[in-house]
């Protein structure tokens, strides 16, 4: 117990330190750096190649994803987005959202998800590519979230062998992460500066 205490310590820890920085980017930065990650994202096969795309709306100061949202859509492909099924055990669902205007509503989160009048929950295990939200990350593909574990719970019932696209920037990369039994790992990493393949921290397209 007190090793599980501590690892959990230490995950708050650089979850502070690593939302502060993030909060801190300067508007623009953060304006012209989400630009240059979904572009990187829009050249990457898994994405442009998929039937289906799990994605997440972006909230407080993560990645602005909505561009290449809206370009998943337009391509034909399905779209989803998670919603909270329930909070006790943390857990989420899937909807596919064709507009982004009219399919979302803001939650008690504070977070944008599909519309309770207006979704159908949709099967996880038929996602081609995952599109993540992270608070950080590092090489090896060990990713913090917020700590709830509502993301975990997700990936865990992914197709086996479907890719895991960490979303990022650059300052939320860190040298190493703990990791607890439950903790999924992503399979790529996506910033504004590089592309990382995960694991082994091979790095492309800087």
């Amino acid at each position: 117990m007190r090793e599980v205490n501590l690892l959990q310590d230490e995950k708050g820890r650089i979850r502070r330190e690593v939302l502060a920085r993030r909060d801190a980017l300067a508007p623009e930065y953060r304006e012209a750096a989400s630009a240059a990650i979904c572009a990187r994202l829009a050249a990457c096969a898994d994405v442009t190649t998929a039937r289906t795309v799990l994605a997440f709306a972006t909230f407080g100061s993560e990645v602005g994803l909505d561009p290449l949202l809206q370009q998943v859509i337009d391509r034909g492909a399905g779209l989803f987005l998670p919603f909270v099924e329930r909070f006790t055990p943390p857990d989420l669902g899937i909807a596919r959202v064709k507009d982004l205007q009219r399919d979302l509503v803001v939650s008690r989160m504070g977070i944008r998800e599909p519309d309770p009048a207006r979704r159908r929950p949709a099967r996880v295990d038929r996602i081609d590519v995952v599109l993540a939200p992270c608070v950080a990350v590092d090489a090896l593909g060990r990713r913090l979230g917020y700590g709830a574990g509502f993301y975990d719970r997700l990936l865990a019932r992914l197709r086996p062998g479907t890719p895991v696209i960490a979303v990022a920037f650059e300052t939320q990369v860190v040298a190493a992460l703990p990791e607890s039994t439950h903790d999924m790992r992503v399979d790529r990493i996506v910033t504004e500066h590089r592309v990382f393949e995960t694991p082994g921290g091979r790095v492309s397209g800087v």
